[in-house]
């Protein structure tokens, strides 16, 4: 039976008037009455008793009414929030990032598009790299930006580079005779090192860089977060490796100094990793797109 037959009835019923669920339904008043006359000779029975103040349910028609009326009430509750979602005015995406990718690239752009569509939710899962891999692959997150290789290759995972930033030396007051210094990765192991621990991708570049030059230093102090470096080496407790933006601001108060080195240090990549074959939520793609947009 066609649905719009129980939504004239639903409409009718919660107005007890064909006149006013014409108007709630755009549409004339006969067209009201052919699809309640349609709905009582498909079921067998009467459903209203018009009247000229209107119309009243029939005992039968009240109890299909009770049972009729949950459905579509669930029905266009669950068009609205479809239709608000196309219209991005309210839903969920769940984004992975890294602390690296959300200093220094993502919340703008998350309080941007936040600024734009209030009325979505965001949910941040911050965890290793290879972990926020694995909650993308088994569907837990949409999506992540992270510090990754655009040229890595997964057969479950699209990589899409978005920009890129660079790694500076530094150190602190304790450590000035290498301020105005050109030194080589040689002379800077001879010094105490601050490094991310094992099983991160800072501390994976950090080993593949002096690895490339023949050097395997063991750092004295190794840290969770990479928020943590600059303190430890404005404490004077070492010299090291950090992304540029976390080191921005502490460079500007004259706390620690960037350790020129005659080696240059690759840039690393911020890419989207997304699952391959899956599919996103509108607000999920619509946020994607506004990643990816020259106009943003």
């Amino acid at each position: 039976m066609n649905f719009d037959f129980y939504r004239t009835f639903y409409y009718v019923g919660k107005y007890q008037s064909i006149t006013a669920a014409a108007k709630a339904l755009y549409v004339t008043q006969p067209t009201v009455t052919h699809a309640i006359q349609s709905l009582e000779r498909e079921l067998g029975c009467s459903l209203f008793i018009r009247s000229q103040k209107g119309v009243r349910f029939t005992p039968e028609g009240e109890k299909f009414y009770t049972a009729v009326a949950s459905a579509c009430e669930t029905i266009f509750q669950a068009e609205a929030r479809l239709e608000a979602s196309k219209n991005l005015s309210e839903g969920v995406i769940a984004i992975g990032a890294s602390e690296t990718t959300l200093h220094h690239y993502l919340i703008p752009i998350l309080a941007d598009f936040r600024k734009k569509h209030p009325g979505i939710h965001m949910k941040l899962f911050n965890s290793s790299t290879p972990e926020m891999l694995r909650e993308i692959l088994d569907g837990h997150i949409d999506f992540a930006v992270l510090v990754m290789d655009s040229n890595y290759r997964h057969e479950n995972l699209s990589i899409t580079h978005l920009t890129d930033f660079e790694d500076i030396m530094i150190g602190g007051q304790a450590f000035s005779e290498l301020n105005g210094r050109s030194i080589s990765l040689k002379e800077f192991i001879d010094y105490p090192l601050v490094s991310m621990e094992k099983g991160t991708m800072t501390r994976q570049f950090f080993d593949q860089f002096f690895h490339e030059h023949n050097l395997f230093p063991e750092p004295d102090i190794e840290l969770a977060t990479t928020d943590l470096i600059v303190p430890v080496i404005r404490g004077g407790l070492g010299i090291g490796l950090v992304p540029e933006p976390f080191a921005r601001e502490a460079l500007a108060r004259g706390e620690i100094f960037n350790i020129t080195l005659k080696e240059k240090i690759p840039r690393r990549e911020i890419c989207l990793i997304k699952k391959k074959k899956a599919s996103l939520s509108l607000i999920g793609e619509a946020f994607i797109q506004y990643l990816l947009s020259d106009d943003r």
